[in-house]
């Protein structure tokens, strides 16, 4: 059955949200929608797929939205059918005969739809250009265009090598050996990987830089690929190799989004109570995987059963000393207990976060300072000293991990607002809904 016209419920542009002060501990059990992650990759396979798909569960947010709207855009049919789920419909995916040209792309702010659009933009026959929101057009596509170009793709960027660009369409993409840096962003590693089973000859890419960042995302994409059929090779750690060859249509069930889990979890070590979030996968690509592992060391005790994790707060934040290159994306939330720690803490391995949604790293140290604490930002990372804190204004620049980690703050300190709490509907617009439930106790969400 379809179920047409459902989107969901917003919060209007620019809404300032004081952030809730826990007076109590928390204890609560918190349901998280999809991963935006999955959402978006299985989107793309879908489209690239020999036949219909049904998404169970998907994430409907601004990003999955924004590639929703441009596999349409090319020509790829997406149907709400009603489901089970409790955040919005199942979709039904049916692959075009040919995607469509000459059109427009707006990939709004989300860089896996820049990214991953972009090798789909080859199979188009006719001109597609890509252009996203004015305040992401600074974000990394270099290393895209160039592996493009060098598998047979024509793009004309005017020689900014940045959005907005135009790929030529020819209906197929050559293929064959390309070497990139993707230091910037695993997601130029995702991109062409997720695209390669329809190569004329398939991909043997190389990674040539001085990192890789996000892991677990890559192994996500192999996983995805997997499951409909196509067998990547991984001969060393910096290299992969895809055969040509069909995609499966079929059904696929989406995570939740451990990533957004954060900022729930985390409310358990600042107001030293305890939360649960169901349908926690035994096994997860996701870097919010190793949320269980990292909290721990913060000094939560966490437990698994009946398929839920449940974190709990002690009687102190620990500072540590953490690498976050293969779960970059946790930082934000991270950063806010480390200013509730109890001793400094060094977030490393998180350079490249420098060009997500903005400066993460520059956005948390201002944001920080202006509230009376201390943290100082590093070549690859952030260093944070704890100080006590004060309330006052804190920006999310457009962000929303930048926004979640501001609710955290708020936790602990009475009179923190954010001055754009819809930041956070990028990848989940229920979250000022399920944090007031979480904090008024109203029991499992």
């Amino acid at each position: 059955m379809t179920t047409a016209g459902y989107s969901p419920q917003f919060p209007a542009t620019g809404v300032a949200w004081p952030a809730p002060a826990a007076d109590a501990p928390v204890h609560a059990t918190v349901t998280v929608p999809g991963s935006k992650s999955l959402t978006n990759r299985e989107l793309v396979l879908a489209a690239l797929a020999d036949g219909p798909s049904l998404l169970v569960a998907p994430l409907h947010s601004d990003d999955s939205d924004r590639m929703i709207g441009a596999l349409r855009t090319l020509g790829v049919q997406v149907e709400q059918v009603e489901g089970a789920g409790e955040f919005g419909p199942d979709l039904e995916v049916t692959p075009p005969a040919a995607f469509a040209g000459d059109t427009v792309v707006d990939c709004g702010q989300a860089g896996t739809v820049m990214r991953f659009v972009a090798p789909l933009a080859g199979y188009a026959v006719g001109d597609v250009t890509l252009t996203a929101a004015e305040n992401a057009l600074h974000r990394p596509m270099g290393s895209m265009i160039k592996g493009l170009r060098e598998i047979g793709v024509d793009i004309d960027d005017g020689g900014s090598w940045t959005l907005p660009f135009t790929v030529r369409g020819r209906g197929h993409i050559r293929g064959g050996e390309v070497t990139i840096d993707a230091s910037a962003s695993s997601q130029f590693v995702s991109g062409l990987l997720l695209s390669a089973p329809r190569f004329d000859v398939g991909l043997r890419l190389t990674h040539e830089g001085e990192r890789l960042p996000s892991q677990p995302h890559i192994d996500m994409t192999i996983e995805a690929l997997a499951r409909r059929g196509v067998h990547v090779e991984h001969p060393n750690a910096h290299e992969w190799v895809v055969p040509a060859g069909h995609l499966r249509g079929k059904e696929i069930a989406i995570e939740p989004d451990l990533s957004n889990a954060a900022p729930f979890l985390a409310s358990a070590l600042v107001t030293g109570g305890s939360v649960t979030v169901p349908g926690w996968p035994a096994h997860s690509t996701q870097p919010g995987g190793l949320l269980s592992d990292i909290l721990s060391l913060l000094g939560a005790r966490t437990s698994r059963r009946a398929g839920a994790l449940t974190v709990t707060g002690g009687d102190r934040i620990a500072g540590v000393d953490l690498d976050l290159s293969a779960a970059s994306e946790l930082t934000p939330v991270l950063f806010a207990l480390a200013a509730f720690a109890d001793a400094p803490t060094t977030l490393h391995g998180i350079g490249h976060i420098r060009g997500h949604e903005t400066d993460r790293i520059a956005a948390l140290v201002a944001n920080l300072r202006a509230l009376g604490g201390h943290a100082e930002e590093l070549p690859d990372g952030i260093r944070v000293v704890p100080r006590p804190l004060r309330g006052g204004v804190w920006r999310a620049f457009d962000d929303h991990r930048i926004a979640q980690a501001g609710a955290v703050i708020g936790l602990g300190v009475p009179g923190v607002e954010i001055d754009d709490i819809r930041s956070t509907a990028k990848t989940m617009p229920q979250f000022p809904e399920l944090w007031r439930r979480m904090l008024d106790g109203d029991g499992p969400q």
